[in-house]
């Protein structure tokens, strides 16, 4: 009896494995668990498994998503071996884009290279930089901030800084602990760099259109904006408070609903009963029509524009100023 109940014992554990893997498997497990190296062949033959690299497969009608994606690379890796890089960021969720080639660090001098695999070899990987993410080995998060300061842009390493601050994954203290371990390496001296001039959390756009006003700004020397700064009952996206500007960027979707529409106009009547001066852009105003753009941020931003403007505007409450002047 229990020679005939041992195929289904097995079967259940492969399949109870599999559930708990996001569909993959390694051939490895599947020997440790009972089943032969020939029902492995076998299986693969009539296609009741897929092989995903050598020696991993996903069983069944099993849809690879992305997170059996990053399990089967690990798997198809040196024991040790974890999800890095740019992968590790989208994993943490500091980044939305899903890299095709998953990058995987793995001990030194281990590994080979795998078709869609990027394998990285660092000298070291300190306990203190490997932990789990939804059962998915990978590299902490300062550990991962660390490694893509090697091979990032200073904009594209503050936009990591900011999300990783924005969702309360930054730890600060493990961040400068992380980069002194790492002294030697050119990313932790950049990033260093990068951390003493920029906030983390300051300066987090929301969508490619905040992102390309931000960028535009920058390029034009204009006085940095606060970015999604509270103001009021609002979230204004850029925000320069000692000039009274208050810039939204719309989206071609962002519009689309009556109920927003009604907010936008709430939001208008707010800012300008509190003496700020509201302006939209859209897309296309942003990237085709920049000059436009700079020259109405620079009219309400510098101040030898603004003031004789401000002073032709607004003559009324002149003399209530010059009168709590002499009062004090």
């Amino acid at each position: 009896m229990a020679s005939e109940r041992r195929p289904h014992e097995v079967e259940r554990r492969i399949v109870e494995l599999a559930l708990g893997q996001d569909g993959v498997v390694a051939r490895r497990q599947l020997l440790s668990l009972g089943l032969g190296a020939q029902a492995v062949v076998h299986r693969l033959r009539t296609r009741r498994y897929t092989a995903v690299h050598r020696g991993v497969y996903v069983i069944g009608l099993a849809r690879l998503g992305r997170e059996g994606r990053w399990r089967a690379a690990v798997l198809a890796s040196p024991r040790g071996s974890v999800i890095s890089h740019l992968s590790a960021a989208t994993l943490w969720a500091l980044r939305p884009i899903d890299p095709l080639v998953i990058d995987v660090s793995v001990p030194r001098r281990s590994g080979r290279q795998r078709e869609g695999l990027r394998v990285h070899r660092p000298r070291c990987l300190d306990p203190e930089d490997l932990t789990t993410r939804h059962g998915i080995p990978v590299t902490t998060v300062p550990r991962t901030i660390v490694d893509l300061a090697d091979v990032l842009g200073t904009r594209s390493m503050e936009r990591l800084l900011d999300e990783a601050e924005y969702l309360g994954l930054l730890d600060r203290t493990s961040l400068h602990a992380t980069i002194e371990r790492n002294i030697m390496r050119s990313g932790a001296s950049r990033l260093k760099a990068i951390l003493a001039d920029h906030e983390p959390g300051t300066t987090r756009t929301r969508s490619r259109l905040e992102e390309a006003f931000f960028a535009l700004v920058s390029r034009a020397a204009l006085p940095q904006p606060e970015v999604n700064a509270k103001l009021g009952p609002w979230t204004i996206d850029f925000l320069w408070r000692a000039e009274r500007l208050a810039v939204e960027t719309d989206g071609a979707r962002s519009h689309d609903r009556d109920r927003q529409r009604e907010s936008d106009g709430a939001r208008n009547a707010w800012l300008i009963a509190h003496d700020y001066r509201p302006l939209r852009l859209t897309w296309k105003q942003v990237t085709e029509r920049e000059d436009e753009v700079l020259a109405a941020l620079e009219a309400a931003t510098r101040p030898a524009v603004r003031g004789p403007r401000s002073r032709t505007r607004r003559p009324v409450p002149r003399p209530a100023r010059g009168r709590a002047r002499r009062a004090s």
